[in-house]
């Protein structure tokens, strides 16, 4: 039997929901999912250039373990790239180093749980 999985750290939610093909009109889209600590983990390795034991440390992870993270995001992407599909990202077991919540009115990303302009 597996360990449980344990919930990885992610400095903040991505700004946005997913992402979708230009060209191909929503209702006709497929949709495949990267989840939360494989977003992380592309923003780690791949944005901000850390290597794989920084970003292993700072997701709370081992190094194999972040490996097999970013090995599904990059398949996920891929997948995504290639056949045309909108990824939606969400999901995952994951803890923010901060509180965070997505605005009502404008849906914009808010720290905390103090409204905003």
């Amino acid at each position: 039997m597996s360990r449980p999985k344990q919930h990885r750290k992610v400095f903040a939610p991505p700004k946005m929901q997913g992402y979708k093909p230009f060209g191909i009109p929503r209702t006709k889209l497929e949709s495949v999912v990267l989840q939360v600590d494989e977003y992380e983990a592309v923003r780690l390795l791949d944005y901000e250039g850390l290597l794989q034991k920084q970003a292993a440390e700072k997701m709370n992870v081992s190094r194999p373990t972040l490996t097999r993270i970013y090995d599904q995001a990059r398949k996920t992407i891929a997948k995504a790239f290639v056949e045309g599909k909108m990824i939606l990202i969400e999901g995952g077991k994951v803890q923010f180093d901060d509180e965070w919540h997505r605005c009502g009115r404008c849906h914009q990303l808010v720290k905390g749980r103090h409204h905003h302009g």
